[in-house]
């Protein structure tokens, strides 16, 4: 009696444990089918399960095949940026964000998915293409929004390709390359932007996958060189320095402009490795000319947000001028306004040690950011660049005009922080008379000359005097 007892209660406990260990395994098991399902940081649906609702949905398995949808291909601009500025830790929280404004702002029961880093996708029903404008329009501007996250507030951009069924492909293979081609047709637009696939995108998407291709190559293939555009002394010399432009030699397309090629090196993760080289470059090519006899010469290297926020930047940079021999001096950092702007402490920490190294900082593109005039004149800078947009629009006829009246402004600004203003894009002797009038210290465009290779400049140079 005491055997059968003791069996009893043990099976029992058996029982309740193999129960338990049942349940448990089934819990896992749904949290395993859900986090196949499901991208694990905003918790929508990832890739894979898009792909089946939208195949499901193209065999009419779910409610019957609609007539007509769209399918939304969105891009985050900027959150590469936020993540090398601030951390992933912010850049994700950021993406979470965003999850919930795009869930907030594209109405139930539409599909909303993450498909990868920064891009979303998403299949809504439309009576027309009209009901799928108004909703991306929503999109731009919700997500243009300023996020809020701990001490930081932070703003992106998006993109936006459509593509509508049945008429722009009748299979997701179709549907979502055509989205893509709209993509990337709306971000060569601008920001908070959306298009419409139409086939002539078609041919650019394949161009693009082209280039992309051939990217990968062409560093390795030493294909990329620098050209270099003098600034000169206003009003017309003598040349106080250079800038370095980078350019690509395509070997069967030629010269490959910056907007084309500077995207592709940020979409591959070339952009530090490219810009170092660059960097390094502008210094021994430099020090060549200083050799020359040019020593009162300095050259101007574009730095891109990506380096700037870079840990090696000053390792970088110091070890570019011992390398080659080159005074820090003689080396000025281009940073844009957007750039030194974006986070004032961190980016005031950056510039005073190379300052400190004793390179140049010229403000980039100045009077496009709005700058605080405070955080301005705690940045160790030594130049300021007028954005070209106001000397290209400038009209030397009417000095009342508005864009006239920034030049003036910025000049001004200058002068009262002891800073050397640089004016860009000078094309007409009009402008070229104006800026100097006003006070601007140097001037850079083609009126006065083109980029080139090193090896044209010194010739060019001579014969221009």
């Amino acid at each position: 009696m005491a055997f059968l007892l003791l069996f009893i209660v043990s099976d029992r406990q058996l029982r309740s444990r193999m129960g338990l260990t049942v349940r448990s395994l089934a819990k896992a098991n749904r949290e395993i089918d859900r986090l196949a399902q499901h991208d694990a940081l905003t918790q929508l649906p990832n890739r894979g399960t898009f792909n089946d609702l939208l195949d499901q949905t193209l065999a009419g398995e779910t409610h019957g095949r609609p007539e007509r949808f769209g399918l939304l291909l969105m891009d985050c601009d900027g959150l590469e940026t936020i993540n090398e500025a601030y951390g992933y830790a912010v850049g994700d929280q950021l993406l979470i964000e965003v999850a919930r404004r795009v869930r907030e702002i594209v109405p139930m029961p539409e599909v909303v998915a993450r498909t990868r880093g920064d891009e979303f996708i998403m299949m809504v029903g439309a009576d027309g293409v009209e009901d799928v404008f108004r909703l991306a329009s929503r999109l731009t501007a919700g997500l243009a929004k300023p996020f809020r996250l701990a001490d930081y507030q932070l703003q992106i951009t998006s993109s936006i390709g459509i593509a509508m069924y049945p008429e722009h492909g009748q299979t997701r293979e179709a549907l979502v390359a055509n989205a893509e081609a709209a993509l990337n047709h709306a971000k060569d637009q601008g920001h908070d932007t959306y298009s419409l696939f139409e086939e002539s995108m078609t041919a650019a998407v394949q161009e693009q996958a082209q280039l992309l291709a051939d990217m990968r190559q062409a560093f390795d293939r030493k294909e990329f060189t620098l050209y270099y555009q003098p600034k000169f002394d206003a009003p017309s010399g003598p040349v106080s320095g250079v800038e370095a432009l980078m350019r690509w030699i395509h070997p069967e397309r030629g010269v490959v402009p910056p907007d084309k090629f500077i995207p592709l090196m940020e979409k591959l993760g070339l952009v530090v490795p490219i810009g170092n080289w660059a960097l390094d470059e502008a210094c021994r090519q430099m020090a060549l000319w200083h050799r020359m006899g040019h020593t009162d010469w300095t050259v101007a290297v574009n730095i891109s947000a990506l380096q700037f926020n870079h840990a090696d930047l000053i390792r970088t940079v110091g070890e570019a001028l011992t390398r080659h021999a080159l005074p820090a001096q003689s080396l000025m950092l281009e940073v844009t306004e957007t750039i030194a702007m974006r986070d004032t402490q961190a980016s005031t920490r950056v510039l005073q040690q190379l300052h400190e190294m004793g390179v140049g900082i010229s403000i980039d593109d100045f009077g496009t950011g709005y700058s605080s005039l405070l955080y301005l004149k705690r940045l160790p800078a030594s130049e300021l660049k007028i954005d070209q947009g106001f000397i290209r629009d400038l009209d030397c006829d009417a000095e009342d005009s508005e864009d006239a009246a920034i030049v003036r402004a910025i000049i001004a600004l200058g002068r009262a922080l002891d800073l050397r203003v640089v004016a860009e894009g000078v094309e007409t002797h009009a402008q070229q008379e104006f800026l100097t009038r006003i006070g601007c210290n140097a001037l850079q465009g083609f009126l006065l000359a083109h980029p080139m290779p090193a090896d044209q400049l010194l010739n060019t140079l001579a014969v221009s005097a």
